[in-house]
């Protein structure tokens, strides 16, 4: 059990039979009458964000999340099949539950699959991905005066931001929770 005062960025939580994962929290203390805490909530078994306030007293059961480290293997229509590396066990994923979670991870790296007793809600791809440039249009000389950008396509598809300096073929360092250019490899 843990108090809405001791709420921390990134806790899980059960209110009211949901599992809730806190963005933002704020502590308020009014000139006048009884403190309070403000938060946003981010509901991760439908991906919905609620702002809700609750006495710094209350206490709410921490939410047990299960993050195992799986390969991915291959997509099959709208499936996408991972397997545990410990125990060799597959299991199979809609689109829905990956979402753009992929977008950045090729055939056969790791990944993290992230459940709630038992059923997967999510995927975690791994904070930074090496990829290699399949498209992208030369860059042209005197082009550079403000550090301009051109888009370019990776090798899973996905489509990325890039410095003028970086061809096809060239292979960049991407961070997946942004999707960003950091450098080339």
């Amino acid at each position: 059990m843990v108090s809405a005062g001791d709420f921390r960025n990134g806790l899980t939580v059960e209110i009211d039979g949901n599992v809730y994962q806190i963005i933002e929290f704020q502590h308020v203390k009014p000139g006048k009458g009884a403190a309070f805490v403000r938060t946003k909530l981010k509901d991760i078994i439908n991906s919905g964000v609620v702002e809700k306030t609750f006495r710094p007293t209350e206490k709410f059961p921490t939410a047990r999340i299960e993050r195992r480290e799986m390969q991915y293997l291959y997509e099959d229509g709208d499936l996408y099949n991972f397997m545990d590396t410990e125990n060799y066990d597959q299991i199979a994923l809609n689109i829905d539950t990956v979402g753009d979670a992929l977008k950045f991870v090729k055939e056969n790296e790791m990944v993290k699959v992230c459940s709630y007793n038992g059923s997967v809600f999510a995927i975690e791809p791994p904070l930074f991905v090496e990829l290699e440039i399949t498209d992208t249009e030369p860059g042209f000389k005197g082009d550079t005066a403000q550090g301009a950008t051109k888009p370019a396509v990776v090798e899973t598809g996905a489509s990325v931001s890039v410095p003028l300096f970086v061809n096809q073929g060239d292979v960049i360092k991407i961070d997946t929770r942004t999707g960003e250019y950091l450098s080339r490899v």
